[in-house]
């Protein structure tokens, strides 16, 4: 599309687009939804809106308005309709944003989302396109949330396992993304549907570099390494191994169980930054002090090589 006020969209891998309306403005503009991940239809709205939220928390957009989106069966009651939009709406207010209404449709299935739209400087916006040789890798929540909710929907999953992966997904990238823009980075991309591996692909390819990561530092919830075990993978998480099979290169410390937890599909996920490492320890520093408590290191950008992505 040619138009010279489209900075990032239409023919670029990401998961928002962004206009230019001024020199000193441009909106980003993203829509997300999700079939239901939480059991507890408020809590499902929360994970729904934070989801959505994210796109444009990674690329440093402040998010100002939203609409809602929904698919609902008849059958269903509509309290769940009322405390989903409930959750829905106290996460965005948490944003600062405001919903402006929506739309809804009947559906075999439900379904529930956002449309978002914020506002940044040009200038100041954050892509997956510019990660650079020598900056480190840094990941702020987390994996596991795919392969607990498979266990969920099995009957399998501890109450402690569904109390993490609850939190985690209703946690808005919102402080994340301010100490990102804080401190600073060269890239960032936030980890959802392809996982951890699928979207560093997308960042080293967008960047024409390669990535090595350390497997044994990438933060992984508890009960995640318990399921993983029994091949409790959404059928997301396989596909994204397919995917990525072709550009990663496992080394054979590297066991199944972990490759296949480096493609789980995850669900309002984390950001993984790609920041100078001068800048590194300030990151970290800075976001566990402000709450990002499992903020870790967990590789480096190369100069392009063979394969896209390094596992050791």
């Amino acid at each position: 599309m040619n138009d010279p006020n489209l900075i990032f969209g239409y023919d670029t891998v990401g998961d928002a687009g962004v206009y230019k309306l001024r020199e000193d403005l441009a909106i980003i503009q993203t829509v997300d939804m999700l079939t239901p991940i939480a059991d507890d239809p408020h809590t499902f709205g929360q994970i729904a809106a934070a989801n959505a939220l994210s796109d444009v928390y990674v690329m440093g957009g402040r998010p100002v308005t939203a609409l809602n989106i929904i698919g609902f069966p008849a059958k269903l009651d509509l309290s769940i309709l009322t405390e989903m939009l409930k959750g829905g709406g106290q996460k965005t207010g948490e944003a600062g944003a405001v919903i402006l209404g929506g739309h809804t449709i009947k559906d075999d299935d439900l379904k529930y989302g956002l449309a978002i739209t914020a506002v940044i400087h040009p200038k100041d916006l954050v892509t997956n396109e510019g990660a650079k040789p020598g900056d480190d890798l840094i990941l702020t929540k987390p994996l596991g949330t795919g392969v607990i909710s498979t266990a969920l929907k099995a009957g399998i999953a501890s109450a402690s396992a569904i109390e993490k992966i609850n939190a985690q997904m209703c946690e808005l990238n919102k402080t994340a993304a301010e100490v990102m823009m804080d401190v600073g980075v060269n890239a960032c991309t936030d980890i959802t549907g392809f996982g951890l591996l699928g979207h560093a692909a997308q960042m080293a390819q967008a960047s024409g570099r390669s990535l090595s990561i350390d497997s044994y530092a990438v933060p992984i919830i508890d009960e995640a390494r318990e399921y993983a075990a029994q091949s409790l993978f959404p059928g997301g998480s396989v596909k994204n191994f397919e995917f990525v099979k072709p550009s990663v290169r496992f080394s054979d410390s590297v066991d199944d169980d972990m490759q296949m937890l480096l493609c789980d599909a995850q669900t309002s996920g984390g950001l993984l930054m790609s920041v100078d490492k001068s800048r590194s320890d300030e990151m970290i520093s800075a976001l566990r002090t402000r709450g990002v408590v499992s903020a870790m290191r967990i590789g480096e950008v190369a100069e392009h090589s063979g394969a896209s992505i390094y596992i050791q």
